[in-house]
């Protein structure tokens, strides 16, 4: 145990985080890192959380949150299990004409994919070198209690955590942002499910990333380590995609090669189907009195430009720059002052994002002749302007915007 005992139940640690997935375990790596003593709480055993069958999903790491994981020490444990992404290509249905990023215009890969079970792999066997990080899981918090100088934070095995700050990395659905009451605005609801699921091919991918966007939504062909695997990630609507989920194996991969081709040659489905309701979502605030929200607690937003996780390591990154910024100044780490500075810098980029996949997916998800010619010209007219792609290339590497340290590759 690395946090200082009060008592038989209580414990103490700077700060508390909720949630010990690829971002909040992530954030406690960074915090640890520093210097900064750090407890996080998941509800689920470390083993469930890096089984298989837990999470089908894969990421794409873009290449400054790679950055992120690889300065607070989580890369060197997911390296050899990682997949370069070289090129993406991004098309209209079956069109011809496409948006090409290269990678050698750039002179590095634009990212990487890895499973998130190997991600969590990485971020626990970080946490267990990190003196000053302690896991506490399965553990469940039960009561939250904040004042000016404090929060006391209450599991129900009953011990209790003395703390600065408490964050929130719990999802989506977060318990802890709900126990404060901070308000939560849903987007237009897309009605849309992402079926994802792991597919072996005849033919090597090359380290390519095919983005399609079919009148039901995004079809995602994402590559994986080796070179004959790939994560694909299917946007259909939810009433679709119940029925596609039904289907006996063979009816299901002709439903799939219909929409993946022949361009790698033969397929086989090799993983469990997994299925995730998709939908837009933002907190109205993302701190409150010694409490502040990352990842998905803050936002939640579609797939179809692979930034969930990437806006979650953003996050984790200024968070961490002014908390350790804070504690070298002597201050507390949880006033106002600090978590406000947080939210100003990350509202406004997360709100660009949020806005910008809502309205792709509105763009794309459709068939409306017109607007499909529209869209196919679009994206071949960006193909033709090197200044504009290669924009968009550092845009899709994380490398736009007022970054934190840690996402140039710099120590906090």
């Amino acid at each position: 145990m690395n946090t200082t005992v009060l008592s038989d139940t209580t414990l103490k640690a700077d700060v508390v985080v909720v949630g010990g997935g690829l971002v909040g375990g992530t954030l406690a790596c960074a915090l640890a890192t520093h210097g900064i003593p750090v407890l996080c709480v998941d509800t689920e055993q470390p083993a469930t959380l890096t089984a298989p069958t837990q999470d089908g999903r894969c990421s794409a790491i873009a290449l400054a949150c790679q950055k992120v994981l690889d300065t607070v020490g989580i890369w060197k444990h997911m390296r050899e299990s990682v997949q370069p992404i070289l090129d993406i290509r991004v098309t209209d249905s079956n069109s011809p004409l496409h948006l090409h990023y290269d990678h050698r215009e750039i002179g590095s890969p634009m990212g990487y994919m890895a499973g998130n079970t190997v991600i969590r792999q990485a971020v626990l066997a970080r946490l267990k070198e990190l003196k000053l990080a302690t896991l506490a899981a399965p553990a469940r918090v039960v009561e939250t209690s904040r004042s000016i100088d404090t929060a006391l934070v209450k599991l129900d095995d009953g011990r209790v955590i003395r703390t600065s700050l408490l964050v929130a990395a719990d999802g989506r659905n977060s318990r802890i942002r709900d126990m404060a009451g901070i308000p939560v605005a849903q987007g237009l609801p897309y009605h849309q499910t992402g079926i994802v699921l792991t597919v072996r091919h005849e033919k090597h991918h090359r380290g390519i990333a095919h983005e399609r966007f079919l009148p039901a939504g995004p079809f995602a062909i994402l590559p994986l380590v080796g070179g004959y695997h790939s994560s694909l990630v299917w946007t259909e609507s939810s009433t679709t995609a119940k029925s596609l989920l039904a289907l006996p194996d063979d009816a299901f991969q002709e439903e799939l090669i219909q929409r993946f081709g022949t361009f790698l040659g033969e397929i086989d489905v090799v993983s469990p189907r997994f299925s995730y309701p998709l939908s837009l979502q933002h907190a109205l605030r993302y701190t409150d009195r010694r409490l502040v929200l990352v990842g998905d607690a803050a936002h939640g937003m579609h797939p179809v430009a692979g930034q969930g996780m990437n806006f979650g390591l953003r996050d984790v990154a200024a968070l961490a720059e002014e908390i350790v910024k804070a504690r070298r100044l002597g201050l507390d780490v949880g006033t106002s002052t600090v978590l406000e500075s947080y939210q100003r810098w990350r509202r406004f980029d997360n709100v660009l994002m949020l806005g910008m996949t809502d309205a792709l997916v509105r763009l794309f998800s459709n068939d409306n002749a017109p607007l499909r010619l529209a869209r196919t010209m679009g994206l071949a007219a960006v193909n033709q302007m090197p200044g504009l792609r290669r924009f968009f290339m550092r845009h899709a590497m994380g490398e736009v915007g007022d970054l934190p340290r840690l996402m140039r590759g710099l120590p906090v």
